[in-house]
């Protein structure tokens, strides 16, 4: 006869929901470490595969995104205190000891809880050998007999201005360099280490969800509040914004406020009429494309979409049905090709956008680990491919259109130079100041091109110059 089932005290289940956590934000690290995925897409997935919800499903979430963000850092603490090379160390182990050091250094997790459950974790996923789990124990007590104050002066001990910023905001150097070159322009003049470390660290606090109405006018949703500078923009209140009704709905898509600027100022061009359609160049996931797609039905444009990736341009196809229903008289065409082959043939359009593929340097807020992920030759391969693409958009503007070149990174090799650089061979373009386009929103840089930032502005850092076509 079965035993009859003892429920579990409330202890136990906090204790339960706490390894959960645990669990689940090594499971994110190690897929992205191991399998290259973007944390914020694998996120929810996680969350649902170990029944995450409300504080837990927040606990897991400051723990997985803390230790991305963080884990440059980390690992300089980590190097400081280790009985071997740091370099050297299992790629499992390092996983475990960042999210011990992140308990210890930047959470309200108490030291022995912090100590013992990383060590637990470390049994739990395999790790047996005792020898294994008595070094991750040892270098956590041994992090522990400091503070985080105490751990960024350790840190930042001998280092220059660029290379201590680099080291206690947990950005690599190159990317600290850039950013830092990116701010000098923005505000025409030299940027000291306090306004440096403060846009650094703006990259590892958190982003509020946000979302984009696609109806006109848009009716907020219970649990949403207006974005700050969009009127089709709103932040999530608490929870994932997939349970949002209106995301639910299709009214709505999710969507940094910076995104959806971009596409409000390309659409505030004035353009001769009439007009008859517009081109999304790179368009996957989707996003601008189903927003530039909700437009285009109301002002009867036919829309093109171009999406190199399948998996994307069916993302594309997904959102755009949501924005424009099938008795609408718009057409649309999803194309999945290389942009930089012109797929479209001889078409010209009104309005172009590109949103070129980049670094990802303005949404490390979003994905901390891309800051990881890219190196200076990828910047270099890059801007040659944005190039490629720029100059092909600009080839198929008519006479008097206008195209939004757009990039998720502020580094200037990606936006700036690739314009002037492109320019030079094109003499039929005249780049527009992008700022008047913008009116309600301040900071935006000397101009023409603007220039968005998580500091300044909440948003995505979004680099836009916005060009017509004589």
């Amino acid at each position: 006869m079965e035993s009859p089932r003892v429920a579990s005290s409330p202890s136990q289940l906090e204790d339960r929901c706490a390894r959960d956590a645990r669990r689940a934000a090594l499971r994110l690290l190690a897929a992205v470490r191991r399998d290259d995925v973007y944390a914020n897409l694998q996120w929810p997935a996680v969350l649902e595969r170990y029944g995450l919800t409300g504080r837990d499903a927040a606990f897991a979430t400051d723990l997985a995104y803390g230790t991305l963000r963080w884990s440059g850092f980390y690992d300089l603490v980590a190097a400081e205190v280790s009985s071997r090379p740091w370099t050297d160390v299992d790629p499992d182990i390092v996983d475990i000891v960042r999210l011990g050091v992140h308990q210890l250094l930047s959470m309200r997790v108490p030291d022995h809880a912090a100590v013992d459950s990383s060590c637990q974790l470390a049994r739990v996923v395999g790790i047996t050998d005792e020898g294994r789990v008595g070094f991750i124990n040892g270098l956590l007590r041994a992090v522990a007999r400091r503070d985080r104050s105490q751990w960024d002066e350790v840190v930042g001990r001998g280092k220059q201005a660029d290379e201590l910023a680099a080291a206690v905001t947990s950005h690599p150097r190159w990317v600290t360099e850039a950013l830092h070159q990116a701010l000098a322009l923005h505000t025409q003049g030299e940027i000291s280490d306090e306004a440096l470390c403060a846009a650094l660290l703006a990259n590892n606090e958190p982003s509020r969800p946000t979302v984009a109405f696609l109806d006109d006018p848009p009716v907020l949703d219970a649990g949403l509040t207006p974005g700050r500078w969009s009127r089709r923009a709103a932040t999530v209140d608490a929870g994932l914004p997939a349970k949002v009704e209106a995301v639910r709905e299709g009214r709505a898509i999710v969507q940094d406020e910076g995104s959806q600027l971009v596409v409000e100022a390309l659409l505030a061009v004035p353009v001769s009429p009439p007009e008859s359609a517009w081109l999304d160049m790179c368009a996957g996931p989707g996003g601008k494309a189903a927003v530039l797609a909700s437009h285009a039905r109301t002002q009867s444009v036919d829309f093109v979409a171009v999406e190199l990736h399948a998996h994307r341009a069916a993302l594309v196809e997904s959102l755009l049905a949501a924005g424009v229903p099938e008795d609408s008289d718009v057409a649309l065409h999803i194309l999945t090709a290389d942009a930089c082959d012109r797929p479209w043939g001889s078409q010209f359009f009104d309005r172009i956008l590109l949103d070129a593929p980049c670094t990802g340097l303005g949404a490390l807020r979003r994905r901390p680990e891309s800051r990881w992920r890219r190196n200076r030759d990828n910047v270099i391969e890059l801007a040659a491919l944005q190039r490629r693409l720029l100059a092909t958009g600009l080839s198929s503007v008519r006479s008097g259109g206008v195209l939004a070149y757009v990039t998720c990174s502020p580094h200037i090799a990606e936006t700036i130079d690739v314009v002037e650089e492109v320019l030079l061979h094109i003499d039929d373009v005249q780049i527009l100041d992008a700022r008047e386009f913008l009116p309600n929103v301040p900071d935006l840089g000397p101009g023409p091109h603007v220039q968005l930032w998580p500091h300044l502005h909440g948003t995505d850092a979004m680099h836009l110059t916005l060009m017509r076509r004589n």
